[in-house]
């Protein structure tokens, strides 16, 4: 008796840290047939990542190139070019790291992978030259790629540009979660703020990188304001990066560094979304944020900033609002739903019916890696509003 092997799909990642692309792609991986499809990671950089033990626990392989800088191009090119003469027999090739997917897809296809795909997870870039240089070298990509999947229409129009997006080049591919991991548990709910010291208090939370994109900044004077109207508040920050100390100087500077708690990351986060009340998400730009997906799977009433692709509103518990807007008027939103925010509602079917039910995905995902036709989610397009 013979036993097939599974086929083997590389996805390209910066790290496999817990960020929102890499859990989604470690939900999809968990929840897929892995006796038909394996998956293994091609990261930028050498460092031990989070996801490293599951990873290979899984059956999966981590490789590593540089992380580009422009002025390595050359030995960035060289790197991958190296690589895929050696590994060469996926059956397909995911870039979620659009950013250079035009350099290292095409060189994947050259060396024999059959199927390569671009991912775009996010709508915006980081501010500056860095930014720029991004939106030049990801131009070529809507040609460059087999497949460009996207988490959002503003996400595909971003990265692909309206033209792919109109002749119906761009799918849009569901940012699906672990419904059960994340519905509403009371039990968890108590247990979670007794440990953290909140029991007698209305919690906020975030999830999110402590980077320029999550506007940190703006969410701590939102706080700032609820704490002039309610003292028995708590902000929750769950994240890690380089603008946390910034942000830690000036909560203290507002004079609530009691009522703010930094968790760093934490593997169990939706432990943590039971314990919150009330989910704020003030950022600039995203794709279609998984957090906010996770937050209204776990019954919370979300306060999204209206930067923030409408497709993220799976439910009636997403209100947008303007970053324009001073922060007391979303502090005064807060207010006005804290009430209601108090019920937590099971949530699980209205996400699964939206299509972000992460089990349902890892079939139709098994099916489109193992044929190389007919991915999941639809075509994407351009909105009228």
């Amino acid at each position: 008796m013979t036993t097939e092997k599974p086929i083997r799909v590389l996805h390209v990642l910066g790290t496999t840290n817990l960020g929102g692309a890499e859990s989604r792609i470690m939900e999809l991986y968990r929840n897929m047939d892995r006796n038909k499809v394996q998956f293994d990671f091609l990261v930028h950089t050498d460092k031990e990542g989070h996801y490293n033990a599951e990873i290979r626990e899984l059956g999966g392989k981590i490789y590593s190139v540089p992380r580009f800088n422009v002025k390595n191009y050359h030995a960035y090119r060289n790197a991958l070019v190296r690589f895929f003469a050696e590994h060469n027999d996926y059956a397909a090739i995911q870039g979620h790291m659009t950013s250079t997917a035009s350099i290292y897809l095409p060189l994947a296809k050259k060396a024999g992978i059959p199927v390569t795909i671009a991912h775009a997870r996010s709508a915006g870039v980081d501010k500056g030259v860095k930014g720029l240089v991004t939106k030049i070298i990801r131009y070529p990509l809507k040609n460059r790629a087999d497949y460009l999947f996207t988490c959002s229409e503003e996400a595909g129009v971003a990265v692909y540009g309206k033209k792919a997006v109109r002749q119906g080049k761009v799918w849009t591919i569901p940012n699906a979660i672990d419904t059960e991991r994340f519905r509403f548990n009371s039990s968890v709910k108590e247990k979670m703020l007794a440990e953290l010291g909140l029991s007698d208090k209305f919690v906020i939370g975030h999830v999110g990188r402590f980077g320029f994109m999550k506007n940190h900044a703006y969410l701590i004077k939102v706080f700032y304001e609820l704490c002039i109207m309610h003292d028995d508040v708590a902000l929750v920050l769950i994240g890690k990066g380089e603008l946390e100390e910034e942000i830690k100087q000036k909560v203290q500077d507002l004079g609530v560094g009691e009522k703010v708690f930094f968790l760093g990351t934490r593997a169990n986060v939706e432990d943590y979304y039971q314990a919150f009340d009330y989910f704020v998400f003030p950022s600039v730009f995203e794709g279609l944020p998984g957090s906010v997906a996770e937050a209204q799977a776990a019954g919370l009433h979300c306060l999204v900033s209206d930067k923030v692709t409408r497709e993220a509103a799976l439910t009636d518990l997403a209100v947008y609002r303007s970053i324009d807007e001073p922060p007391i008027e979303w502090a005064k939103e807060i207010q006005k739903n804290a009430k209601d925010a108090k019920i937590r509602r099971d949530m699980r079917q209205e996400i699964i019916d939206k299509g972000f039910d992460v089990r349902i995905q890892a079939k139709q995902m098994a099916e489109f890696y193992l044929t190389g036709k007919n991915p999941p989610g639809h075509r994407c397009t351009i909105s009228q509003s």
